[in-house]
This record gives C-alpha cells, sequence and structure tokens, in this order.
C-alpha cells in the first residue's frame, strides 16, 4: 500500500525487452535508503517489485499485461518518473490509501493556471468516473489529488507549485497520458451495496447526489 505522497521523481536510465516482459532501471537517491530486494515501489502509480539494487539505482520487472494496461510501456530512457516507496503503518498518511493497482489510463486534455495552482482536465474512461465525486481523491501517476469537478468525460484536479516542482504533473501537458487509480472506499462501497442487493449489478455513476437520494450521506 502507498499514500500517493510522491518521495522524489527518478529517471529511466535503461529499458530491457524480452518476450517475457520489460526490466526498468530507474535513477534514485531518497527511495534508496532502505530498500531492499522484493520491496514495492510505486513508480507513477503502479505498484512493482525492485529485483535488483545498486548503488544509485534499482531495476524494476514489468509483465506484458501492466504494459498494456499503464503508460509504462511509453517510458523510454531519460523519462522522468514519480517515485514511492510502501507505506509504514507507524507513519502519518498525508495523501489517502493507495493499492499501486493502475484501473486506467486517462488523457489530459486542458492546462492552465489558476493563481499560483495548475488546473488539469483529464478526460477518463467511465470504469473511473463511475467513483469520482467533487473533494473526493483520485490518483493520478502516482499522485494523491483531490477532484475539484467532474464532468460526464473527466475531471478536473488543481496542483500548487511544490507539487508541480517535486512530481512529473510539472511537465505534463495536453494529450499526455497518465495513470488512474481510483478510491480504494468507493470500490468497496459498491461491493458491499452489491452484495445486499442494494445496487443492481450494472450499476451507474455513484457519486455525491445518488448516495444522498439513498440516504447514505
Amino acid at each position: 500500500m502507498f499514500t500517493g505522497i510522491v518521495e522524489e521523481m527518478g529517471a529511466i536510465t535503461s529499458l530491457e525487452k524480452t518476450l517475457a516482459g520489460t526490466r526498468l532501471t530507474i535513477l534514485a537517491s531518497v527511495v534508496m535508503g532502505d530498500l531492499k530486494i522484493g520491496d514495492s515501489v510505486s513508480v507513477n502509480g503502479v505498484c512493482l517489485t525492485a529485483v535488483l539494487i545498486g548503488e544509485r539505482d534499482f531495476s524494476v520487472e514489468v509483465s506484458p499485461e501492466t504494459l498494456s494496461v499503464t503508460t509504462l510501456g511509453l517510458l523510454t530512457a531519460g523519462t522522468p518518473v514519480n517515485l514511492e516507496r510502501a507505506m509504514k503503518l507507524n507513519e502519518r498518511i498525508g495523501g489517502h490509501l493507495v493499492a499501486g493497482h493502475v484501473d486506467g489510463v486517462g488523457t489530459i486534455r486542458s492546462r492552465h493556471q489558476d493563481g499560483n495552482a495548475i488546473f488539469f482536465t483529464i478526460e477518463a474512461p467511465p470504469e473511473i468516473l463511475r467513483y469520482c465525486v467533487p473533494k473526493g481523491s483520485i490518483t493520478v501517476d502516482g499522485i494523491s489529488l483531490t477532484i475539484n469537478e467532474v464532468t460526464e468525460r473527466g475531471f478536473g484536479v488543481a496542483i500548487i507549485p511544490h507539487t508541480a516542482k517535486v512530481t512529473t504533473l510539472g511537465v505534463k501537458q495536453v494529450n499526455d497520458s497518465v495513470n488512474l487509480e481510483s478510491d480504494l472506499i468507493g470500490k468497496y462501497v459498491e461491493r458491499l451495496l452489491q452484495e445486499r442487493s442494494q445496487l443492481p449489478k450494472s450499476t451507474p455513476v455513484i457519486d455525491k447526489d445518488y448516495l444522498q437520494k439513498r440516504g447514505l450521506i
């Protein structure tokens, strides 16, 4: 599990592609502190396992399935990536609970300055939007963000200057792809309601209005 608070930006130094998958080697510093073989690391929001550790870099292996459903297949040598080690239970959760299991890929449709913040509009597939609510949480490339607005085709988020400086969102542009992970709580609530026959198996978008009508909030 992760918190969505990026510890540092690393950089891809090499990619070794084989029929079995791809091995990424990532230059890093902060996450190298106590990293061990077998530890989990979030790379742009994807939970991966460290299989080799050097003095200034570490390697992870990515399966063909993960490459096909995330943006990791688009990475090239020199590309910056967001890194976070697995959370510790005795520390503060600055973001929200993040599994590192990407639900889908979104596309940045607009980017503009809003005061000291940068506002992004991100187009997302329906299976992600169903869990999006204003002021709820979502993970974008491993970054825990608050949803400002939800539309029929996407959602909006704003990042402060610090987030722009220490994560890859600061250099992301319109039409760039990003990994998205919905809030875990929404998924569990939906599942529990389905099991109790309070929701049909084919469920409409669960938003604030839907929950209010059914007396759930």
